[in-house]
């Protein structure tokens, strides 16, 4: 694994790294030319990076170097101060291309940063560069047309997911110290599963999507890939806030993220699924990470009941708003893929997308309910393990989506509710990472934060 031979700096996490720079045992320019150096050696062959910002990220770091010369009392500083992040293609930061994953805009450049760069900037967090996207973010891999594909740390013949896969490639290979993505039908958890890394969909109206108000209904959520929970639940309490003009927003936690998430948790009612119709059965080797990370919660204290899903009713109306998210870029059809040029075609009237909308939205009623009776639901993150580097290419569109659709099948449920979910890795029998995914009731990030700490803790995952 490309972490291996990485200097000890590199392994520590986003909070060592700012705690070690508070303690000038290291500067931001140090620790940005050594992401620099990987990113140089390691970029080639892992696709994790469509654009990289050497020079404005050296002139940052400088500036923060020199910052932190001449500052006093370090807790001034802000929390993140001289660590590293890169942003997801599908997000503009002011002066760096923006390419959506569409190989004819390669040289657009974004005029404003969204709303999440900014708080990022603000929280000390030094750009690396843009990270590698499928086309629009519409697929669970990252091999758009005209780009490099984006290979799995692991091993580079697998996928490193999609279609935030660059985020989650570079936070496992060590590239940057965590990476923002965004999620809209498990483009944060799948990549999470597939890099080995924790990946974090916040609840809606938890991040806001400014300068844009919305996303196909509220099903997308902005996060961040790391590799450890403390890292994801310190970056949730920077990119978390209201923005005036946003459809959707929550209070800020009383406590934050961070500090409630290594609070002791009282016993939780656990709902542990076993089958997800009308899918095919969950591949073994997954449902046993499900079982084993059910005996370690239940080890700690907490009660685990086997329920079944039934999301029959969720599929046509999901698929008709996840188609919209092609037609709804703007972007003539004849610079996109294929297999997004077929998705377009599929999307429909105005009126087709509203009542999607509302049947969405009653199967979301339904399965909100389940909350009444369990604080957590325990499930896989895919329904089969890792797929290799353009192993569907030889598929007809059709054929390509059914595949989808059945290996993502445990993600989009959470999107159409708008919940809190997080993908964690859990120990792997072969050569590849596994994971399971938490699901929170709405608004209740502490509570899935806590519970995977807990398990973290208990990791032998490397």
């Amino acid at each position: 694994m490309f972490l291996d031979n990485a200097p000890d700096i590199i392994k520590k996490s986003a909070l060592q790294q700012a705690e070690l720079i508070r303690k000038r045992q290291i500067s931001p320019l140090e620790l940005t030319e050594l992401y620099l150096n990987r990113i140089e050696q390691y970029n080639s062959q892992l696709g994790c990076f469509y654009h990289v910002a050497a020079e404005e990220a050296i002139a940052d770091a400088q500036k923060k170097t020199e910052q932190l010369a001449q500052t006093q009392d370090v807790t001034e500083l802000p929390p993140l101060f001289g660590v590293t992040t890169a942003i997801k293609d599908l997000n503009s930061v002011a002066e760096m291309p923006i390419s959506y994953g569409v190989s004819a805009l390669k040289d657009k450049i974004a005029n404003h940063d969204d709303a999440i760069v900014t708080k990022l900037k603000n929280a000390g967090l030094t750009i690396l560069g843009k990270t590698a996207t499928s086309q629009l973010g519409s697929l669970p891999y990252t091999e758009p047309p005209g780009f490099t594909p984006t290979r799995n740390p692991w091993n580079l013949e697998y996928t490193a997911g999609g279609s935030s896969g660059g985020a989650a490639a570079a936070v496992a290979a060590g590239l940057c110290a965590v990476a923002q993505g965004s999620d809209g039908g498990g483009s944060i958890r799948g990549p999470a599963f597939c890099c080995g890394v924790v990946g974090l969909k916040p609840s809606r109206g938890r991040v806001s999507f400014a300068p844009i108000g919305d996303y196909l209904n509220g099903i997308a959520s902005y996060g961040m890939l790391s590799r450890n929970v403390l890292d994801s639940a310190a970056v949730l309490d920077i990119i978390s806030g209201y923005v005036p003009g946003d459809p959707y927003w929550l209070n800020d936690p009383q406590i934050p993220f961070l500090e409630i998430t290594q609070q002791p948790l009282p016993q939780l009612r656990i709902a542990m699924v076993d089958a997800i119709a009308p899918f095919p059965k969950i591949h073994s080797a997954l449902q046993q990470t499900v079982t084993t990370t059910a005996n370690k919660l239940e080890n700690l204290g907490h009660s685990i009941e086997p329920i079944s899903l039934d999301i029959t009713e969720l599929i046509e109306p999901f698929s008709t708003i996840w188609s919209a998210g092609v037609t709804c870029s703007n972007i003539p059809l004849e610079l996109l893929s294929p297999m997004n040029q077929w998705i377009a075609s599929r999307s429909g009237s105005a009126g087709k997308y509203l009542q999607a909308v509302t049947k969405m939205q009653l199967f979301s009623r339904q399965t909100v309910s389940l909350f009444d009776r369990y604080d957590v639901l325990l499930l896989p993150t895919y329904t089969h393990p890792i797929i290799k580097v353009n192993q569907w290419a030889h598929l007809t569109p059709e054929e390509t989506l059914q595949n989808i659709v059945n290996w993502i099948a445990p993600c989009p449920i959470w999107n159409a509710t708008g919940q809190p979910a997080i993908a964690i890795p859990t120990k792997s029998n072969d050569e590849l990472p596994a994971g399971v995914q938490l699901v929170g009731k709405p608004a209740q990030e502490s509570t899935i934060l806590a519970l995977a700490y807990q398990l973290e803790q208990l990791s032998d995952f490397k």
